[in-house]
């Protein structure tokens, strides 16, 4: 299969750079998959689980906003977060998501609520990949 050059890149500094047949990712307006020889194109990352294809074998992974950009020969990923399944601390992810629900019940304007409600998804993106 055709292959790609592919970088990750998070705050923390670069989380993956090598060659890959795919990625998929969720983005503010979906999912959207990632192939050799793609369009280019820019776009804004939601909250969700990627994929990742490098020699046939697909790595999942929790991803948290940032954006995608698609050259002809480049895809690179700036995400907020992006944590491979296998690296998922699952007792934190738990306490977030427990946290995350008190902080939506006590919430005291819609602002308090939105944040929170950003929180406990991604505490549950977390968990899901870490499954």
């Amino acid at each position: 299969m055709s292959t790609f050059h592919l970088q990750i890149v998070t705050p923390d500094g670069e989380f993956f750079d090598g060659e890959a047949e795919r990625i998929s990712v969720r983005t503010i307006d979906g999912d959207v998959a990632i192939l050799a020889k793609h369009v280019p194109y820019v776009t804004a990352l939601g909250t969700g689980e990627a994929h990742v294809v490098v020699d046939g074998q697909t790595r999942r992974a929790a991803a948290n906003g940032g954006m995608l950009a698609v050259t002809a020969d480049h895809v690179r990923v700036v995400a907020t977060t992006f944590e491979w399944a296998e690296e998922i601390d699952v007792e934190r992810a738990k306490r977030a998501k427990e946290d995350a629900e008190r902080r939506i019940q006590n919430a005291k304007d819609a602002h308090e609520l939105q944040l929170a409600k950003a929180r406990l998804s991604r505490a549950l993106v977390r968990l899901n990949v870490a499954k």
